[in-house]
């Protein structure tokens, strides 16, 4: 005979019942946070800086001013940062969020552009001359938008961002304030080209960091001219982004190049007579139209990494074509502001 008893068919059907109840609030709880990851998971939509900057002028009852739909493409910015949809995901501790990461990289790219653009708001845009003070605003709003992405304990990033967006506010209602005039937007083309180098450069490194998808050899330069010959010739180094990092560098660089876009769009008002000055209008118009079709939606539920001639699609090496060659416009824009 088997030594182990057999349950009583009661004390099996109670068992049943018991199984069933642990399950399935687990099961629901699951499916839950499938669901909220699945509709959290959405790129913002692009928005007309012009239009919506006119609107919230007329809320504030301010008037528009030279340098007003930059500021507010920037307070929108980071606005449509803290409440789109789930929030801000970067800091999240518990699930949903925790478990995503594409777009706390997108969040990441575009609060990147962000500081770029308050930067040069703070040093440059704002300022007539090197030797100028600095606004209250900008200089408080810069480094709150600068603080750590990741930050849950108090202050949050969430605060931070909330209270540099204040400060912005500030500064555009005292920019639109004719009768006190203690707020200025200066659009040189000087200023302009300063703001463009640095967009330059992170453009080149988003183009890099997609391009290293599918690996490729790149050649160690000497660190200065004054390098001893002895040193041998440049080393050719095999750089290669590991698999699980690929499509966090694609949605950094969508982030990146969707808040640069609505930037530019403003650009292009504000700076709209040094542009024609320069013959610059077409240059600008390139820029903002490869960075428009780096916005194409996705037509795969995964970033694909295929081959560069490949049977399948290489997602990583089509933004990185889009942001070079927005790269090389700017780089011709940067080139024209710069003739007399």
């Amino acid at each position: 005979m088997n030594a182990t008893a057999t349950p009583p068919p009661a004390a099996r059907r109670r068992r049943k019942p018991l199984s069933i109840a642990i399950a399935l609030p687990i099961a629901v709880l699951i499916l839950l946070v499938l669901i909220l990851m699945w509709w959290w998971d959405k790129e913002p939509e692009q928005f007309d800086p012009v239009a919506v900057t006119t609107a919230h002028m007329k809320e504030i009852d301010r008037p528009m001013s030279t340098g007003a739909v930059t500021t507010y493409t920037l307070i929108r910015s980071v606005d449509t940062l803290l409440d789109k949809r789930g929030g801000y995901l970067s800091n999240d501790k518990l699930p949903p969020g925790v478990f995503m990461d594409n777009v706390p990289n997108w969040e990441f790219g575009s609060l990147t552009a962000s500081r770029d653009l308050v930067r040069a708001l703070r040093n440059d845009f704002s300022r007539s001359q090197t030797q100028s003070t600095e606004d209250k605003s900008l200089g408080e709003a810069d480094p709150l938008l600068n603080s750590p992405n990741d930050r849950w304990l108090l202050p949050s990033s969430e605060s931070q961002y909330g209270k540099a967006v204040d400060d912005l506010e500030d500064y555009l209602a005292r920019l639109s304030d004719a009768p006190d005039a203690n707020a200025h937007f200066y659009a040189r083309a000087d200023n302009l080209a300063d703001y463009l180098q640095t967009v330059s450069a992170r453009l080149g490194s988003l183009s890099q960091r997609l391009s290293a998808s599918v690996g490729q050899l790149r050649v160690d330069a000497a660190p200065n001219a004054d390098a001893p010959a002895a040193a041998g010739p440049a080393k050719a180094v095999f750089v290669k982004t590991p698999w699980n990092r690929i499509d966090d560098n694609f949605y950094e660089a969508r982030g990146y190049t969707w808040t640069l876009l609505e930037q530019l769009k403003a650009i292009r008002h504000d700076f709209a007579p040094i542009l024609r000055s320069k013959n610059a209008d077409a240059s600008l118009q390139q820029v903002i139209r490869e960075l428009e079709e780096s916005q194409k939606s996705l037509g795969s539920p995964v970033v694909l990494n295929g081959s560069p001639f490949g049977f399948f699609a290489n997602h990583s090496l089509v933004m990185a074509n889009y942001v070079s060659r927005a790269n090389a416009a700017i780089i011709d824009l940067r080139a024209l502001l710069g003739r007399g």
